[in-house]
């Protein structure tokens, strides 16, 4: 059977083929005749429709245009829903609203209640996708106001004023079958051009420019927008809540720490006032939930390695919203191509590893499903411990205001003036020059589409390829890595102020102290030895440590110190000693 039979058997099988009544005169042209007072369509014609609109769907698709997908027919939710999570497209609903494109009819005062809880999408869509076009004439008509295409299902009884502005119409009957049927080319038309687009194969001889272009100049770049940039949280608290009862954090705890000595996560070591790193994210974020009242929820992904460490920690926080579930391997089946693909680039860095087994031991927990059913919408995704404060409203309001659909934390890869100065202007920087805090925001319906494409040999950088990064202060970094941060943290330089990790007041260098810790102290078991307590170092500048040293209590350290104790040589720095601008490198010499 021919393949043109065949696609028009496919069409009869979802009554596309039946109007509604004899067809106005404009929809004529469409029609094969009628029958019981009822409009035959052409199925000839729905099909030639079809192919147009999917041409010019999947041209845009090309240009990473905009698209808004109308609904009002409850029964055709799941499928465009699931369209658009697969195709990694959000689905806005602020068309729902009066006036969403020019609030041409809405009154200057709800005006000012949309603008103030931003309800719409900053940026107009670049084509506007309507499945029942007869009950949306409104939105139409604001789309043709703005010189918007509109992709709509037309029938019959559309009148002659709403039928002209559809740009594409595609005459059919909208049965739940057909409106499948049309859901399901515009996925594969989606998808065919997103992968062609990442597979690098321009088409004209535009687009090779373009291409060209790109890989001489800002291939490896990022968008960087520095923090103090971001315009200040709402002074209403119910606006705020409203804004975070869209988060949940997943903290990933997969490995133990044995680059210091643990057999047990890094993140259980305790760290002050008897608080492990852990307890002190718990408390962070139960502190967020208190001060807007929101309902943050804390996700722990474990692996059976971390497990039992992370249970130990937990039975002290029954009553807080903490919920843990185990990655078990074999996940992703063997292949991790979203981390692991052939095609590396400078960009993988930035973002957490392995976040394909991340997010599909996710959706097989059933954890997924149950928060998309509590109305979240955007997860940010922490993969080292950090105790600074683990999520910023600002930034999440951001993307919100922006409809971003995921960024990055960034720091300057040193401390220098030259770095800092860098980051402190929104500009493109390439990616080697960035350093990354393993912290991914992400819209929680990009998931979906993430986890279909593991078998794609995508790197993450391909799949988010435009991300955006937010330029952080170094004081919204306090990262636990490795046994001199453990000095840092558990130092008088920083303190629990309201289960806040706090930096000294007195201290009036800017920046932490450079802390170089030998070889004896990179095993926590052996640093927690060698001293006895933590020396005071809130006038600290540098300290370059290493040898067979042990330190008092109460001792101080000021300036710059070196201890540098030499072979079979034991340096033993007495109780209440006071280092400053200190090079030691015998007992003598303290």
């Amino acid at each position: 059977m021919p393949i043109h039979s065949v696609l028009i058997q496919k069409l009869l099988s979802t009554n596309a083929h039946l109007g509604k009544r004899v067809a106005e005169n404009h929809f004529k042209i469409y029609s094969a005749g009628s029958r019981n007072a009822m409009t035959i369509i052409d199925s000839d014609k729905t099909l030639i429709c079809l192919r147009s609109a999917c041409d010019f769907i999947g041209s845009l698709v090309r240009s990473k245009a905009r698209f808004i997908f109308v609904n009002t027919n409850t029964l055709f939710d799941d499928i465009i829903d699931h369209m658009t999570k697969t195709i990694g497209c959000r689905n806005d609903t602020s068309w729902r609203l009066g006036g969403f494109l020019t609030n041409s009819s809405s009154p200057r005062k709800f005006r000012g209640r949309n603008k103030k809880l931003n309800l719409t999408a900053v940026h107009p869509p670049d084509c506007i996708v309507i499945f029942d076009s007869d009950r949306k004439s409104s939105v139409i008509d604001e789309a043709a106001r703005l010189q918007i295409p509109v992709v709509g299902l037309v029938n019959s009884s559309m009148p002659w004023e709403t039928f002209k502005k559809i740009t594409y119409p595609v005459p059919a009957n909208d049965s739940v079958q057909f409106v499948y049927l049309f859901c399901n080319l515009i996925t594969k038309t989606f998808l065919y051009q997103q992968k062609k687009l990442n597979a690098g194969k321009p088409e004209t001889r535009e687009d090779v420019q373009l291409s060209d272009q790109s890989k001489t100049t800002s291939k490896d770049n990022v968008l960087v927008l520095p923090y103090e940039k971001l315009e200040l949280l709402s002074e209403d608290l119910a606006d705020s809540k409203q804004l975070l009862d869209k988060l949940v954090i997943l903290k990933c705890i997969r490995n133990v720490g044995t680059e210091m000595g643990l057999n047990k996560p890094k993140c259980t070591l305790e760290i002050s006032e008897d608080k492990t790193c852990l307890d002190i994210m718990i408390d962070n974020v139960e502190s967020l939930n208190l001060k807007y009242g929101c309902n943050v929820p804390l996700l722990l992904m474990s692996t059976v390695n971390t497990e039992n460490a992370i249970e130990k920690v937990l039975r002290k926080h029954s009553n807080k919203n903490v919920h843990m579930f185990i990655q078990h391997h074999g996940e992703t089946n063997g292949n991790d191509s979203l981390q692991h693909s052939k095609k590396s680039s400078p960009k993988d860095h930035l973002y957490p590893s392995n976040l394909s087994e991340v997010f599909i031991s996710l959706k097989n927990s059933g954890k997924l499903d149950d928060l998309l059913a509590q109305g979240k919408e955007y997860i940010l995704v922490v993969q080292q411990d950090n105790l600074a404060d683990l999520a910023d409203p600002k930034i999440l309001s951001h993307l919100v205001r922006n409809n971003t659909q995921y960024c990055i934390e960034v720091l300057p890869t040193t401390s220098g003036v030259e770095n800092l100065e860098l980051l402190a202007q929104e500009q493109n920087i390439q990616a080697g020059n960035l350093k990354s805090t393993k912290k991914l925001w992400m819209n929680m319906n990009l998931i979906e589409s993430l986890t279909i494409r593991t078998n794609l040999n995508f790197s993450m950088s391909e799949f988010l390829d435009q991300p955006l990064a937010i330029a952080l202060p170094m004081s919204k970094y306090l990262s636990l890595q490795k046994t001199s941060d453990l000095l840092l943290f558990r130092s008088d330089l920083y303190s629990l102020v309201n289960g806040v990790m706090t930096r000294n007041a007195a201290r009036t260098n800017p920046c932490d102290p450079s802390i170089q810790l030998g070889p004896e102290f990179e095993n926590v078991n052996d640093f927690d030895t060698r001293f006895k307590s933590i020396p005071s170092i809130v006038e600290l500048d540098s300290l370059d440590l290493t040898g067979d040293v042990y330190f008092g209590s109460g001792i101080t350290l000021k300036g710059k110190v070196v201890i540098k104790a030499l072979p079979l040589v034991k340096i033993v720095i007495p109780d209440g000693t006071v280092l400053e601008n200190k090079v030691i490198t015998k007992q003598a010499d303290v």
